[in-house]
């Protein structure tokens, strides 16, 4: 196949393809046995995306009289999708290492929440930050997720708690989103906690009556395009009918249900997101077994959490009920001041040790299955034809040590691609052939 083409990556031990007859997800037995090609190459094109997938001596055959703009060897090395992060809070100011001594003293979630902790420290801080600053963070932890493997990332606001603050935040999304090389799915968040000062009554009113609208008319001028609408479904924080109203609001503009739900207390979070046609809900630590099966009936995704479970020491998701239920899991680092890990290789690990996952669940829930929860998975979360080309290299010839070697993946990724383009490359890779 002549012409212009804008890379080849060939003769990888492994190519993880995930997934390749067009699944929207992997549920049970297709989840824990991925597709997997030996001695692979594949063509990503000027246009960003898939053109050929295959056996290298076919690919090599097929595209003889094809220029690229860059070749990668990939000998001895495994190419897998690029891994998606369905669930952080990226963009805050001032960071809480200090409540983290407090958390290894024994205090809860809760006690250092209503002890003017938590959330509200960070609003605090996060209120008076310059958009200049926010974007200048934020930027830094896209760039450091993005070393860790991640090619598409959803981000929340949350920490503003007024519409001047959540749309200071989602004005620093959108601008990662036009100016980086990643992919982003941004989350109105702005019922992340209640505001002081207000019931969750009033804050409800509030965002339904004046933040939502704010968002339908920057959507439609194209000064902000938001994604997805979180709650945070809590006791304390927002009941079932409040989360309902602002999630029913928020569908009714055009957005995505992905919503906190079950984490901390029963809450039929799970059985609502079903009622309300979610495409996922985080967390789900004390999901109860009818909202498990809702979720499996309604096909909402359970993005689960083991970053946050293992830094607050609560009980783990039933990952195995899920998958055994048919359940569509993914996975997510919920990076924010309280679970600050970057890694989707350690995600995928913790899942695999602390919630009894195998690594080709692990993997399907931080690549297709995360897709899926972000509305994406057309496009994203496998290595198929006519997909985006947002790849990994590693340099191993068995793609499971990328969650084997706990903290491992600062040495082990060679590359990082996005729409056929490396936005990183290993120190000790030295520059490749392009012609």
């Amino acid at each position: 196949m002549a012409g212009r083409h804008r890379l080849l990556l060939e003769n990888a031990q492994q190519l993880v393809l995930v997934c390749g007859r067009g699944e929207e997800y992997l549920l049970r037995a297709a989840a824990a046995s991925l597709a997997v090609l030996p001695n692979a190459s594949l063509v990503v094109g000027l246009d960003g995306c898939i053109k050929a997938v295959g056996q290298a001596d076919v690919i090599r055959s097929q595209f003889s009289g094809a220029t690229f703009e860059r070749i990668i060897d990939c000998s001895g090395k495994c190419v897998l999708p690029g891994l998606v992060d369905a669930h952080t809070h990226p963009v805050w100011a001032g960071d809480r290492v200090h409540e983290f001594a407090m958390k290894l003293a024994g205090a809860s979630y809760m006690e250092i929440h209503q002890a003017g902790g938590g959330i509200h420290f960070t609003v605090e801080h996060t209120r008076e930050a310059t958009e200049e600053e926010l974007f200048s963070t934020f930027k830094h932890r896209l760039e450091r997720m993005r070393r860790a493997g991640s090619t598409l990332v959803e981000c929340k606001s949350g920490y503003g708690l007024n519409l001047e603050t959540e749309l200071k935040m989602l004005r620093v999304i959108e601008r990662a989103k036009q100016s980086m090389d990643i992919g982003i799915s941004s989350t109105y968040c702005g019922a992340h906690s209640v505001p002081k000062g207000k019931t969750a009554t009033e804050a409800t009113d509030d965002i339904i009556n004046n933040h939502l609208p704010k968002l339908k008319e920057l959507k439609l001028s194209g000064e902000i395009d938001v994604n997805n609408i979180d709650v945070f479904c809590e006791k304390g924080v927002f009941d079932l009918d409040s989360t309902r109203r602002i999630l029913q609001a928020g569908k009714d503009i055009g957005l995505q249900i992905n919503f906190h739900g079950d984490e901390l207390h029963p809450m039929k979070s799970a059985e609502l997101g079903a009622e309300l046609g979610a495409q996922a809900i985080s967390h789900l630590e004390e999901v109860s077994d009818e909202g498990i099966t809702a979720m499996a009936r309604a096909k909402c995704a359970a993005v689960l959490l083991p970053t946050t479970a293992y830094m607050l020491r609560l009980k783990q998701p039933q990952a195995r009920k899920m998958l055994e239920e048919g359940v569509i899991v993914a996975l997510g680092s919920d990076f924010n001041p309280n679970a600050y890990c970057f890694s989707m290789p350690m995600v995928m690990h913790l899942a695999c040790v602390n919630m009894r996952m195998s690594m080709n669940e692990a993997l399907a829930a931080a690549t297709i299955n995360a897709a899926y929860a972000l509305g994406r998975s057309d496009t994203h979360g496998s290595i198929e034809t006519g997909k985006q080309g947002d790849l990994i290299i590693i340099n191993s010839s068995r793609w499971e040590h990328l969650i084997y070697q706990f903290g491992g993946h600062e040495a082990l990724i060679d590359y990082v691609i996005v729409k056929g383009k490396v936005v990183y490359q290993n120190e000790r890779c030295g520059t490749m052939s392009s012609y």
